[in-house]
């Protein structure tokens, strides 16, 4: 059954180009290691009426905005073996100073999801 590792983060506008450059060398790097999809979404229409808004369950202050972000796996078995070997991967290492990053990494959310519809 397909797994899906889900993340939410506020991110400050003003970086998210460094953003990008980070999380483009981490899609390559996760796609390296086995992962079938990788993909960073950056908030567009975030502040809707309808349920929750992104923005307001990323706590998201002002002049920031939501980067939604998945990377999609065979299985869970699968994301588990992906993922140890991403994280043993210098270059992940290396980009992992929490001092450096472009958002803060006490906010970001994340989970791993069971596929409940593939349509």
């Amino acid at each position: 059954m397909p797994y899906v590792d889900g993340y939410l983060v506020p991110v400050p506008k003003k970086n998210i180009a460094s953003y990008r450059r980070i999380a483009e060398q981490a899609g390559k790097i996760w796609r390296e290691h086995g992962a079938l999809d990788y993909k960073e979404c950056v908030g567009d229409d975030i502040n809707t009426k309808m349920g929750v808004p992104f923005s307001k369950s990323a706590k998201a202050k002002a002049g920031e905005t939501v980067v939604f972000a998945y990377i999609l796996f065979k299985s869970r078995a699968h994301r588990d073996r992906v993922n140890a070997k991403v994280m043993k991967d210098p270059r992940i290492t290396g980009m992992c100073d929490s001092k450096s990053m472009p958002f803060d990494c006490k906010r970001m959310a994340y989970g791993g999801f069971k596929v409940l519809v593939d349509a």
